[in-house]
């Protein structure tokens, strides 16, 4: 049995390209609220399960082993930096909440959602995207050197099928739900607006198992509207009694301009395919997501 941790771990869910970095950084501004140095920590939730074929993982994968190593990760962050929280933002685990929970029963959730049509604008574009080195290496501070091949040939398989594709695609980009290897020949809107529904209504599902307590739903549109008085709501759903000035400092990054990219970034033959697919609503005037 693990003993209980003395500081809360907050974990932030959301799909990939919901917001959940600026959610992170908002937060981590705050007094008593500390991260990790890198964008996210894959390679630590997924050490010693790393074959399973999805990062949809059960609880039952949350092996005695799996659970000593996650906590001590995070305990070592806690002790180095005093902090009374730990906040974990990694998109895969969205897909995964009761293995966290199995292996974090004292964690609390927050989930951000956002604009489906946005998501699938800006997944498009990190599908295609160039490697960014020092992003790598950042991540590669927390890799397991047993686990450092499985990464390695991985990281290369992606890069040489992207230098493949004619379309400069990835092999695999984002949290991989599952069933995603048949989707993979889909049209990139077409794959990245599932990529989305998946991991939202995944971690509804997961979410309304706990209890109402322990998670929190906002979107990222509310969010980025009106950023201090959403985070109010997120002070009390913690249980903090931050001061306005604390978090007008903490919310000095946070901008709406990305809200409705897809408007200007779509064109119109993924419009066409993401409304007659997906229903997802396509026309400029559309206000509902």
């Amino acid at each position: 049995m693990n003993s209980r941790l003395d500081f809360r771990p907050v974990i932030i869910v959301g799909a990939a390209r919901s917001g959940t970095n600026l959610l992170r950084d908002t937060l981590t501004r705050l007094p008593g609220y500390a991260t990790w140095p890198c964008d996210e920590l894959p390679s630590v939730w997924r050490h010693d399960n790393l074959q399973h074929p999805h990062d949809e993982f059960p609880a039952e994968i949350a092996r005695p082993a799996v659970k000593r190593y996650v906590r001590r990760i995070f305990s070592r962050l806690a002790y180095k930096s005093g902090a009374q929280n730990v906040v974990e933002k990694t998109c895969a685990n969205t897909l995964r909440v009761p293995f966290i929970d199995a292996i974090l029963p004292e964690a609390v959730y927050l989930h951000l959602t956002r604009d489906g049509r946005d998501v699938t604008t800006s997944a498009m574009q990190r599908w295609t995207s160039k490697v960014d080195l020092s992003y790598t290496l950042k991540k590669v501070r927390y890799l397991p050197p047993s686990d450092l091949p499985f990464y390695a040939f991985r990281f290369l398989q992606n890069r040489l099928s992207q230098r493949r594709n004619r379309e400069g695609r990835m092999a695999v980009w984002g949290p991989r739900f599952s069933g995603m290897n048949d989707c993979l020949n889909q049209p990139l809107a077409e794959l990245c607006a599932r990529q989305w529904q998946r991991s939202i209504n995944k971690a509804r599902h997961d979410l309304s198992a706990l209890p109402a307590e322990r998670w929190m739903e906002f979107s990222y549109e509310e969010f980025t509207a009106q950023p201090a008085a959403m985070m109010e709501q997120v002070g009390r759903f913690l249980g903090e009694d931050w001061t306005p000035k604390s978090i007008e400092d903490a919310v000095v990054n946070v901008r709406a301009s990305s809200v409705g990219n897809w408007k200007r970034k779509l064109n119109a033959e993924d419009r066409e395919l993401l409304a007659s697919e997906l229903g997802m609503d396509t026309r400029d005037d559309a206000c509902s997501s």
